[in-house]
């Protein structure tokens, strides 16, 4: 597995931490706030080496959070303020983006314990969150087999993970995202299409909603379409690239599953319902048969790297994959265990401590 994407840590500044909350132990669980403060109240400095990992094959995301909460928080009150604890810890790490097999040490930290125990809740939390995006985005990339994927489950969640979760994305090979904050980190920009509640405020019309959408934004963006707000999808695709011309990139399939769009009320048996490869292939044929065989068509609506696999298999003419709330769902949970102390073995039972000659030391 071990493919690695080598780059330049994020800078700590980028992360914009809560950093008085954090080392407060706001965030943190409770026992570890406890663990600290009796350190620290018996002078018992002990340095450990902690060892963090996860369990399953992944990519490994929010390593660069990680360490920026260690950088900014790792430390403890005195009596002129607070004294700083990164300079006095050792850390060793993968990168972000790397792939990781389970059981895999991703970071070690050395040092003493009381500057950095408030610290594992949210450390862990970084990792946790933006590793299952990014195993989960690159699973829909792989699946694609080299289409575009657009990451859309800003709507499936609180708002507040939006910038990191669109890091994760971008790194695993999402080729856009929904929001500007989903695209800070690197300096990008949301992108979109046309939506639904426009075209209403159009009175229905699609191609009036449409047509000013691109006169506004066609120089700032390229346009894509929703196109099933009648139900039509391959009329309304092939009206809207007959008014809209070089100003359209795509047009958007996103029928829900309960309907049948009415191209293809003319299919013998039982019509598939939803975004299915019939209406796809429909909506290519008579974009194309127009004269308009440069739109692309955008699919949404239910997908994940199953059915995109399934898809791709069928040869279904797709250029795009708007993926939402699968990206977000599943588990990839982190653990840190204190594995050596004073530099002897020190772990519980089962939990001991792995060299790893892929981690290297953070400066």
């Amino acid at each position: 597995m071990h493919t690695t994407m080598r780059r330049e840590r994020l800078s700590p500044s980028v992360f914009r931490l809560p950093v008085r909350k954090i080392r407060s132990g706001w965030y943190t669980d409770a026992y570890f706030n406890f663990a600290k403060e009796l350190l620290e109240a018996e002078g018992h400095h002990v340095t450990v080496t902690m060892q963090v990992f996860q369990k399953q094959h992944a990519l490994l995301g929010g390593i660069d959070e990680a360490i920026a909460v260690l950088k900014q928080c790792a430390g403890r009150e005195t009596g002129s303020g607070w004294e700083r604890g990164w300079d006095a810890l050792e850390v060793d790490a993968l990168y972000e983006g790397d792939e990781v097999e389970p059981w895999e040490p991703v970071m070690h930290i050395t040092g003493d314990y009381s500057l950095f125990a408030h610290l594992e809740t949210v450390y862990l939390g970084c990792m946790a969150r933006r590793t299952l995006v990014m195993r989960n985005v690159r699973a829909v990339v792989d699946a694609t087999r080299g289409r575009q994927i657009l990451f859309f489950p800003a709507r499936h969640d609180h708002w507040l993970v939006q910038t990191g979760d669109g890091w994760a994305a971008h790194v695993a090979g999402a080729i856009g995202v929904s929001t500007d904050a989903q695209a800070s980190w690197w300096g990008g920009r949301g992108m979109g299409t046309v939506p639904h509640a426009l075209i209403a405020a159009y009175g229905g019309d699609t191609v009036l909603a449409a047509e000013a959408f691109s006169s506004r934004f066609a120089d700032e963006m390229n346009v894509v379409v929703l196109v099933d707000f009648e139900n039509h999808s391959v009329r309304t695709a092939v009206e809207v690239a007959d008014a809209l011309g070089d100003r359209l990139w795509g047009v958007r399939l996103d029928t829900s599953e309960t309907l049948v769009d009415e191209s293809l009320a003319d299919i013998g048996g039982t019509p598939p319902r939803g975004v299915a490869p019939a209406l796809v292939e429909r909506v290519r044929a008579e974009l194309d048969r127009a004269g308009h065989e440069r739109v692309k068509i955008v699919v949404s609506g239910g997908f994940d790297a199953e059915r995109i696999a399934a898809f791709e298999d069928a040869g279904v003419p797709v250029d795009a994959y708007g993926v939402g709330s699968s990206l977000l769902r599943g588990q990839n949970d982190f653990t840190a265990d204190v594995v050596l102390v004073e530099g002897k073995p020190g772990a519980k039972v089962g939990r001991e401590y792995r060299r790893n000659p892929r981690l290297e030391p953070v400066s």
